[in-house]
């Protein structure tokens, strides 16, 4: 087995090094091993009015079974008492027996004498978070994910180019755990050209932003800590919150941005332990905070001493504006920027399946961070790293075509839209990949089950919320296919409207609240 200890310790002579505060990550969680319950009122507010449904019974099995298959409940949790829930349903307790029943047998929830009922998947289903990414094959069009291609011939060439590095590669160990020195330094360097001043020692190279997140998470928080975030905000980054069984407390993001006020409130009231934001061509609403405010969000979460996850993953992709300068450039001459990590990605800007991205921290924490990954990978794909470290370096070739593309792209939905959905409102986004419509009433559960028979993947804006029953008249329409692609997709949604408007009230779901 390969040497798997600690990474070495960053400088001592580095800037960061000097001035990182004393070290403040969780201890040993001996509390945090507590059962993950949902209660009888979360369900409740998760669930369609059953009223004029018969048998109510299976009509709430089904919408379980679905919310299980959705993620929106996780798996092994257990679900609350038949008591409290059919209290917090007001239907009779055989009721919810009979619920509890059909989830069994269904393979959506098991039982154990004394210990309550806990959800599960059925044999050979695959949950819809894997779906997404997957997509049935007979869809032809999928609007689903909100992730470009790469230009046919890129890779190939690329591969040419980086066959002799690879070559001198094979001749070591391989294992980086902090990622290849050659792509941290050019990360570094991308940071440097944007106006920050990055060290090498600052980077950690991982296998995606989610990656880099999700071990953020596993180091600095604990089960039960307060992580605020956006809502609407990205699926996958939620999904992470709720699996480390963190609490998450939200600051709304409008068709008009943020409000400042609110968020220095939440960082006031909640003192979240992390917070999480998308500032720059935010997912899925296509804002961009503005500069004056960025240094207000920063002091706020200094005063509360909250760490500050900042995701880059679209700060590029600048379509009418500037491309912004990073985040932490406010924090660089503060105390802030003890407390503030930038995560960035080459999934949006080049291509997802190179699964490549990194993480801007103090060189204490990319230590920390490095240790805690080898746990679970040892280190990322050489061959895959000086793919990476290739592209970047013609980067400034390569992202003027993209950017045009996307405008193209842009220009063709817009124009869709407005000819087949007039009625529907939609802001054009100065920057990113998508555009978040508003339908006007809370149909687009039902729009998105009724494209699928019409050949278009879609999801409701419901999968990009913090709390449930929320952005259900919304959707987001990503522009990352060829413009023939979204003129004929939108057709597609134009044409399954009326069978998803045309679905019983009961149907629906109804206005849910959270205890």
């Amino acid at each position: 087995m390969a040497d798997a200890s600690p990474p070495s310790q960053a400088p001592a002579d580095s800037p960061e090094h000097r001035h990182t505060p004393p070290r403040t990550y969780p201890r040993a969680d001996t509390a945090g091993r507590a059962e993950r319950v949902l209660g009888g009122h979360r369900l409740a507010a998760l669930l369609p009015d059953p009223a004029g449904e018969r048998p109510v019974y299976r009509h709430l099995a089904r919408a379980i079974g679905a919310l299980i298959l959705d993620g929106r409940i996780a798996l092994h949790v257990r679900l609350p008492a038949e008591r409290e829930l059919a209290a917090a349903l007001n239907v009779s307790r055989p009721t919810v027996t009979a619920v509890y029943d059909l989830l069994r047998e269904g393979g959506y929830a098991r039982s154990r004498q004394g210990s309550g009922t806990w959800t599960t998947l059925p044999e050979g289903r695959t949950p819809r978070g894997v779906a997404r990414l997957l997509g049935p094959r007979e869809t032809a069009f999928d609007l689903a994910r909100a992730a470009p291609s790469l230009p046919e011939g890129t890779i190939v060439e690329a591969l040419a180019r980086i066959a002799p590095h690879l070559a001198a590669q094979v001749h070591t160990p391989g294992y980086h755990p902090y990622g290849l020195p050659e792509l941290r330094a050019a990360v570094a360097e991308r940071f440097v050209r944007r106006g920050l001043p990055t060290l090498p020692e600052q980077i950690l190279v991982t296998a995606g932003a989610q990656h880099a997140l999700t071990l953020v998470l596993g180091l600095l928080c604990r089960p039960g800590d307060r992580i605020m975030t956006e809502n609407p905000s990205y699926p996958n980054a939620l999904d992470a919150m709720r699996r480390a069984r963190l609490r998450t407390v939200s600051v709304p993001v409008t068709d008009d941005g943020w409000d400042v006020e609110i968020t220095e409130a939440t960082f006031h009231r909640a003192v979240p332990r992390l917070a999480y934001l998308t500032p720059d061509f935010h997912n899925p609403t296509g804002c961009l905070l503005p500069e004056h405010t960025r240094a207000r969000v920063l002091r706020a979460a200094e005063r509360s001493g909250t760490w500050l996850v900042i995701d880059e993953t679209l700060a590029e992709l600048a379509l009418d504006v500037p491309a912004p300068p990073p985040f932490a450039c406010h924090a660089a001459a503060g105390s802030g920027a003890g407390r503030l990590i930038t995560i960035g990605s080459m999934s949006k800007t080049h291509w997802a399946g190179l699964r490549i991205g990194w993480l801007r921290a103090p060189a204490q924490l990319v230590t920390e961070l490095a240790g805690q990954r080898i746990a679970t990978d040892m280190g990322g794909s050489v061959l895959d790293q000086l793919l990476a470290l290739d592209l970047l370096g013609r980067a400034d070739a390569l992202l003027p075509d993209r950017l045009a593309q996307l405008r193209d792209q842009r220009a063709a939905l817009a124009q869709a839209l407005t000819e087949h959905l007039p009625q529907w409102r939609w802001h054009l986004p100065p920057g990113g990949l998508s555009l978040w419509a508003d339908l006007g009433e809370p149909i687009a559960p039902a729009l998105a089950e009724r494209a699928r028979e019409h050949g278009v993947r879609i999801e409701s804006g419901a999968h990009f919320a913090t709390d449930p029953g929320l952005f259900e008249q919304r959707l987001r329409i990503p522009y990352t296919t060829a413009p023939d692609t979204l003129r004929e997709a939108v057709h597609r949604l134009a044409t399954a409207l009326p069978a998803a408007l045309a679905r019983p009230t009961s149907a629906r779901r109804r206005p849910h609240w959270i205890a």
